[in-house]
């Protein structure tokens, strides 16, 4: 993309970027926390998610092409994706307070979060990122950022699996309804 509408993306993900800082300083203690491999693995999928709509590196070949009509129009529509998408994000960190973790966890006194954008999807956070991503991926207008958008999903897929399982194991039936009630990234979907 060779417009401004990248560089107010940009800041969009910094500020994210901050409050995820600013939040984590607020983190309560694990009484339990997924495996070094796994975090490994997701920490992997995750970077080379981002590399792909952030790294120059990448736009050559096949992976520069663009997927739509390149227009000013679609560049916006994609940062006001990011920007809904970024919002949602971060109201579901705000919500889950002391629970949050960067990697799996149970924390001391973990509760089940079911209001805000938990009652449309058990994920909001990731759903918010993903469509930030798509926002991104279309205003970047490039293969590199589908790919990322694709890889980002594939890490947050696996990531909200081993999720679920320590919430099955920490909450038992409520979470178990909570399942059946409200799917896990995308409304009414997935």
């Amino acid at each position: 993309m060779q417009t401004g509408v990248y560089l107010y993306i940009e800041w969009t993900w910094t500020a994210v970027g901050v409050v995820w800082l600013i939040g984590a300083l607020a983190s309560r203690q694990a009484v339990r926390r997924e495996g070094l491999r796994s975090r490994i693995l997701h920490m992997a999928i995750m970077a080379a998610a981002f590399f792909s709509f952030y790294s120059v590196r990448l736009r050559v070949g096949p992976l520069a092409w663009r997927f739509l009509p390149q227009s000013p129009l679609v560049e916006w529509a994609g940062f006001a994706l990011t920007v809904a998408g970024c919002a949602v994000a971060v109201w579901a960190r705000l919500l889950l307070g002391g629970n949050w973790s960067a990697s799996v966890t149970v924390k001391r006194d973990h509760r089940l979060i079911r209001e805000g954008p938990y009652t449309i999807v058990r994920h909001p956070i990731y759903s918010g990122f993903l469509l930030a991503l798509l926002g991104t991926a279309l205003a970047l207008d490039e293969l590199c950022g589908l790919i990322g958008l694709a890889l980002a999903f594939t890490g947050w897929r696996m990531k909200s699996r081993l999720e679920e399982n320590f919430m099955v194991a920490q909450f038992g039936a409520d979470y178990v309804a909570y399942e059946r009630e409200v799917k896990a990234l995308i409304p009414f979907v997935l």
